[in-house]
């Protein structure tokens, strides 16, 4: 390649090498080498990168590439699956967060596989801006959680409340909710009277509804032995008082009940959230080291080739 050009032209020849020709890879081939042709071992190991920082970089970034890959593919699923009109304000917010990022953890994560692969430079500081600005976002997220928690209540609440309003109309938030109302043994938002504000369950003389004042079966509490799923459980149940109720159904709100497992299990929470956090450091601390050892090997290239 020409270039004995001054204030660093040999500099910039050799970073368009190493993207034209794939990465810094594809010019390590250009050793120096002794007046007999071979190639000097010394010289060969300190124009390499570290193939460890290299390919833990690499299988980091491809694992979330691929988690990414599988998050895009639930994203579509979840929108195109939905019935036209059926939970859509509820459903669409959901799915289109879980695309969008997907999406955006594919971009960076493909940034970051090709850029380790190929000792890419510019690939990897891309990479490593991209993950700082989400490592911030992240922080800024938890702390404004915290301190506007009330209103996060809220919004749970208020999607939940929306939920059991759209109960009949689509059969996967009816699991969903089923799910979730067995494994917190729990009814409803706040109370198992919240069903009212489902057309079905609405407990008024003008509802026509065989349900009318029922909650579904998943507020039931079963019975010993029972080896045969008597869906017709909750019936008429909002007519009772609570302390009758309390012997058929769970009576206790979904959220409330949620809340109290998410405090019990506090520290499991923060220490998964820790431990996400520490590996986003980690990798981005891979993708720097990574960097400045392609960006020596590029200075020592451009030396050379001035002495040269």
């Amino acid at each position: 390649m020409p270039g004995q050009g001054k204030d660093g032209t040999g500099h910039v020849e050799i970073y368009c090498s190493a993207w034209k020709e794939g990465g810094l890879d594809a010019i390590q081939r250009r050793q120096p080498r002794s007046p007999g042709g071979r190639v000097w071992p010394a010289a060969s190991r300190a124009m390499r990168t570290n193939q460890l920082v290299k390919y833990i970089l690499f299988i980091s970034c491809y694992l979330f590439w691929v988690a990414s890959g599988l998050m895009i593919a639930v994203g579509i699923y979840a929108k195109l699956s939905k019935e036209s009109g059926a939970v859509e304000s509820l459903l669409a917010e959901p799915s289109l967060l879980v695309l969008a990022v997907g999406v955006l953890t594919f971009v960076i994560t493909f940034l970051g596989c090709t850029g380790a692969l190929r000792d890419i430079p510019l690939l990897l500081k891309m990479f490593a801006v991209l993950l700082l600005l989400i490592f911030v976002v992240q922080i800024v997220a938890v702390g404004v959680a915290f301190l506007f928690s009330g209103l996060v209540m809220d919004k749970a609440a208020f999607l939940m409340g929306k939920a059991i309003v759209s109960y009949r109309d689509d059969l996967d938030l009816q699991n969903l909710i089923d799910y979730i109302q067995k494994k917190f043994e729990c009814c409803g938002v706040h109370s198992y009277k919240d069903w009212s504000q489902n057309e079905y369950f609405d407990c008024s003389i003008s509802n026509p509804s065989l349900e009318c004042c029922a909650v579904p079966f998943s507020c039931c509490i079963p019975e010993e032995e029972q080896n045969v799923l008597n869906t017709m459980c909750g019936y008429g149940t909002q007519n009772l008082k609570v302390w009758k109720a309390e012997s058929l159904i769970h009576t206790g709100g979904c959220l409330e009940k949620i809340v109290t497992w998410g405090r019990s299990n506090l520290h499991l929470i923060a220490g998964l959230a820790l431990g996400f956090l520490a590996m986003e450091v980690v990798v981005f601390s891979l993708a720097v080291i990574l960097t400045y050892q392609i960006s020596f090997i590029i200075q020592k290239r451009t030396s050379r080739k001035r002495e040269s």
